[in-house]
């Protein structure tokens, strides 16, 4: 029998009309009920599924370089290497390419795209509402048993409503998934700066080189020049009858032998040029005034600090990008296991109907309806689960990436390392061929106008010159670009922040507008 009442406890007869007739105002049980969803729900806040990303994994590195130098500095700043270089045209190039370098441009829209999916995920944990509304004639029919039509009137019918779903991130589904977003964005971030470091490395190497076959080509001439003046010393003593025909020949080919280098010497000079111009954003023939005056090889004038081998997790920008791609790899497997768990919304609408506009507002036109939904997994035949396998596997993916990534940064700098050491080593003995040579060039040549010297001996000692020389300037080209390399193996680069929220086409006249004819 149930339990007596009060007259107090229970409603009046107007009251209960009231609940009855007013669909809009909410009963006492369904608010508990939504406050339970959502105490409930904020209890679940900080509940996620799937593994937590701990930082980068720990492997075993060396604690020093094999190959450094032992008076070389540890540390010290790799920003802005190339000033060591010591040419003004190197630099203002480098400045222009970071400004216009087309690599750099699309690195910077990745970082944009990143930022923007950062954003769109995160919209997953607030509500979604959407606004309706029509207008709509209408009529009704309907033939009585007379045979006569007796349905309505025609009628215009005003409707306008919301829409509102919330998803309940109960497992972390959604935060795994903004994670995942957030590790992608820093991961850009990374790339953009590996971009540069690359830029940097390229335009400095190919401006060297450039350098350095200028040089081949004033050497190969000064040296073709004097070949020449042999080959008319030698013909006059031909004629003279002191010298034969068989000195006379090798002489003249002697020099048309080093003339044949320029030709090819300035084909690698002008493809050099050009690729510059590429670097820089522009055509290619658009810096060939700039480099029409020679200059010689840069040649650094201060040691690198190479610091330790653990510095290249935080320097390196691709081992970083590629250990921000892990973490992100791991925020998906929790998104995934996320998606194998119950789901439950909160759905909500609200619409009125009236067959006068200015009704539309008016309550009794007003209707309502709001309450929580659940979805449950049941069968999928294991769909779900095994996405949670693909995405631990492309974690592992990841992981081998990073670790590949670090190892070929290590053998980078240790090639670097070993290459600038042993070319400096070898650059200093071709100096002292070159001295030797000069010197036994000029002697031989005097004690052949002197006759007291034949002809092979100078033939032999400007064809050592020109060799040792050639050779010096090519190890001095390989000098500076070795430096280089060690510059980027270090993850030396651009230190100055970097504009990427400015987007290379502004787009005009976006809103609504006549169509154009496709083009």
């Amino acid at each position: 029998m149930p339990s007596p009442s009060t007259e107090a406890d229970l409603p009046s007869r107007k009251e209960r009309h009231q609940l009855s007739a007013c669909p809009g105002r909410p009963t006492l049980s369904l608010t508990k009920r939504l406050c339970s969803v959502l105490i409930a729900s904020s209890l679940l806040a900080g509940c996620a599924v799937g593994p937590d990303y701990m930082g980068p994994p720990r492997l075993t590195l060396p604690t020093q370089w094999a190959n450094a130098p032992q008076r070389t500095k540890t540390t010290g700043e790799l920003g802005r290497w190339w000033l060591r270089l010591r040419d003004s045209l190197l630099t203002r190039l480098i400045d222009e390419a970071v400004e216009a370098n087309p690599s750099v441009a699309k690195a910077k829209a990745s970082v944009r795209e990143a930022r923007a999916t950062v954003a769109q995920t995160a919209s997953g944990l607030f509500p979604s509402v959407t606004g309706s509304g029509s207008v709509t004639d209408n009529k009704t029919s309907s033939v009585g048993t007379t045979g006569v039509d007796i349905g309505t009137s025609p009628y215009s019918l005003y409707q306008a409503g919301f829409d509102a779903s919330w998803e309940l991130d109960l497992f972390g589904g959604t935060q795994r998934s903004i994670e995942a977003a957030i590790r992608s964005e820093q991961s850009a971030e990374d790339d953009l700066r590996y971009s540069l470091v690359t830029l940097l490395g390229d335009v400095a190497a190919y401006y060297v080189d450039a350098r350095g076959y200028q040089a081949r080509i004033a050497l190969a001439k000064r040296t073709a020049a004097s070949q020449r003046d042999t080959e008319r010393l030698t013909r006059t003593k031909y004629e003279a009858g002191s010298a034969t025909a068989v000195d006379l020949a090798k002489a003249s080919a002697q020099a048309a032998s080093t003339e044949a280098n320029i030709p090819s010497y300035e084909a690698a000079l002008a493809a050099d040029v050009h690729r510059l111009g590429i670097l820089l954003g522009r055509p290619p023939n658009a810096i060939s005034g700039l480099m029409a005056q020679s200059s010689p090889v840069p040649a650094p004038r201060m040691p690198l600090p190479t610091g330790i081998p653990p510095n290249l997790l935080t320097n390196r920008s691709d081992v970083a990008s590629a250990e921000r791609k892990l973490a992100q790899a791991t925020a998906k497997i929790g998104a995934a296991e996320a998606d194998r768990y119950p789901s439950i919304s909160l759905t909500g609408s609200v619409g009125t109907s009236a067959i006068r506009a200015g009704d539309l507002a008016k309550y009794s036109s007003v209707s309502w309806s709001v309450g929580p939904s659940i979805t449950v997994p049941v069968f999928d035949a294991g769909k779900r689960y095994a996405t949670v396998r693909i995405a631990e596997a492309q974690r592992d993916q990841a992981f081998a990436t990073f670790h590949s990534t670090l190892l070929s940064a290590l053998e980078e700098v240790e090639n670097a390392l070993v290459s600038l050491s042993r070319e400096k080593a070898r650059a200093g003995k071709l100096a002292e061929a070159a001295k030797n040579y000069r010197e036994a060039a000029r002697l031989s040549r005097s004690l052949f106008e002197s006759g007291s010297s034949n002809f092979l001996d100078v033939l032999d000692a400007e064809r050592s010159l020109y060799s040792a020389e050639d050779s010096l300037i090519q190890s001095k080209v390989a000098i500076a670009k070795y430096y280089v390399t060690l510059a980027k193996a270090l993850g030396g680069g651009w230190v100055d922040p970097v504009d990427s929220s400015t987007p290379l086409i502004v787009d005009a006249n976006t809103g609504p507008h006549a169509r154009k004819a496709l083009r």
